[in-house]
């Protein structure tokens, strides 16, 4: 499948959807991150971003990029109505063949943020997704942190429900990476239940797959 289809299928789906007023934040990522300084972030696969606006909140700022134009416009729009537009960066990219610039102006290898996040960064089209996460690592700057958020079970409302589908460990999502432990470290690796809400307001018990990597050196 091609990107325009990506693109096209999640225009779809965001334009299907009531306009967000105050989206939740990812409960992996308020436990991760609360404590650390406030610095640059960025979010890949922001939706409809509920993450992006918690952390411009705590007074990060925040470049948040999604495959969907729809997303991204109504983020930005929503940010400034909150009075959160000097620290929201909303951005259209196909991560599979743009990644956005780090916060000094140069493509995200030089490690301009101190903070990459991506929940849930599944899509029935085609991406490299280690491609894209490794180079999400390298886009930290030392002490940085790469936090990874993947299902790790199927909740009744998954577009996959295949009942054979494997849910990558996070520790096989980072061998995948291939990073240099002398350069990155593994913080975190883990698989903590919750009870989460479909977008029907049904609930369900799933499982997370948390991964955080902090880059140590540059």
């Amino acid at each position: 499948m091609t990107t325009d289809d990506a693109r096209t299928s999640w225009d779809g789906i965001y334009a299907a959807r009531p306009v967000a007023t105050d989206p939740r934040p990812n409960v992996r990522l308020t436990e991760t991150v609360t404590g650390l300084p406030p610095g640059d972030a960025l979010e890949l696969g922001c939706g409809e971003g509920g993450d992006t606006l918690w952390l411009a909140r705590q007074g990060w700022r925040v470049t948040a990029v999604d495959v969907s134009a729809v997303a991204v416009e109504r983020l930005t729009t929503l940010a400034r109505s909150l009075g959160l537009g000097d620290r929201v960066t909303a951005e259209r990219h196909d991560l599979g063949a743009t990644f956005p610039e780090s916060p000094e102006g140069t493509e995200g290898f030089e490690g301009g943020f101190d903070l990459v996040t991506a929940h849930y960064l599944h899509t029935p089209y085609d991406l490299d997704r280690a491609a894209v996460l490794r180079r999400a690592a390298h886009a930290l700057r030392p002490g940085g942190r790469l936090l990874v958020v993947d299902h790790g079970s199927t909740a009744p409302w998954s577009w996959n429900q295949d009942p054979d589908v494997h849910h990558p460990s996070p520790q096989e999502v980072a061998d995948g990476l291939a990073l240099d432990p002398a350069t990155w470290t593994i913080e975190r690796a883990d698989a903590p239940r919750r009870t989460a809400t479909g977008p029907d307001g049904t609930t369900a018990e799933v499982t997370d797959h948390v991964l955080v990597i902090v880059r140590r050196t540059a």
